[in-house]
């Protein structure tokens, strides 16, 4: 089996009621400090609202996703998923990528293909 040298964090659903995007970016934050390469893709239409600036609630997931982004921590923002809530690249936290979800799929392949670690949360 291959060394894991990258990961790809996977959030489907943003609900403030559940800990997935806390432990998204929990995991996210661990695996960059541990050295690994670390690429979130935000995708369907619940998933993508992290990728939203400006959003109310608790916790402050807006300030949490920039201390991601300086760290180097990558966030991908699936197109499809936005076009659905009407979600804009303008209106997408600085620094998250807008990527079509022919990209997205590419992704998966490339790090199941490299025997790379794929988490869904």
């Amino acid at each position: 089996m291959p060394e894991v040298t990258k990961v790809l964090l996977l959030l489907k659903n943003m609900v403030y009621e559940s800990t997935s995007p806390q432990e998204t970016i929990r995991f996210a934050k661990y695996y960059q400090k541990k050295g690994l390469y670390v690429t979130v893709v935000l995708f369907g239409p619940m998933g993508v609202m992290l990728a939203k600036a400006g959003k109310k609630g608790l916790p402050e997931y807006d300030s949490k996703i920039k201390d991601c982004l300086e760290m180097g921590i990558k966030f991908k923002c699936c197109e499809l998923g936005a076009s659905v809530i009407g979600l804009k690249k303008a209106e997408l936290i600085p620094g998250i990528e807008m990527v079509s979800s022919y990209e997205i799929a590419d992704l998966f392949l490339e790090f199941c293909e490299q025997g790379q670690l794929v988490i869904t949360l």
